[in-house]
């Protein structure tokens, strides 16, 4: 049986530096910990999580990345320039995640 799970919530954008910058949106303690729980339904491995992540009226495909007991959504280029979010910037987020119990 698949399953598709829908989130909405206040993040703030933050950098982090590598080679080259990346950008990312946190995410409150209370959707990590619902999401760490569905975790086995949805991740394709690594603790990666496929997701659709809308701001706005920009939407993006991306995979959460697990960190420091949370998750990051990455804030790609082509939608982070379109609405002129910056390091420390605030914005809501909505996040659809979908996937298979492993084994299905």
């Amino acid at each position: 049986m698949d399953a598709e799970v829908e989130f909405a919530f206040d993040a703030t954008v933050v950098e982090w530096r590598g080679p080259a910058p990346f950008y990312y949106l946190t995410m409150p303690d209370e959707v990590a910990e619902a999401i760490h729980d569905l975790a086995p339904m949805l991740t394709y491995g690594w603790g990666c999580i496929p997701a659709t992540a809308r701001v706005d009226d920009v939407t993006w495909t991306t995979s959460l990345f697990p960190r420091e007991g949370s998750y990051l959504v990455p804030l790609k280029v082509a939608a982070r320039r379109p609405l002129g979010l910056d390091v420390g910037d605030t914005c809501t987020v909505t996040l659809t995640l979908r996937g298979s119990p492993v084994g299905a």
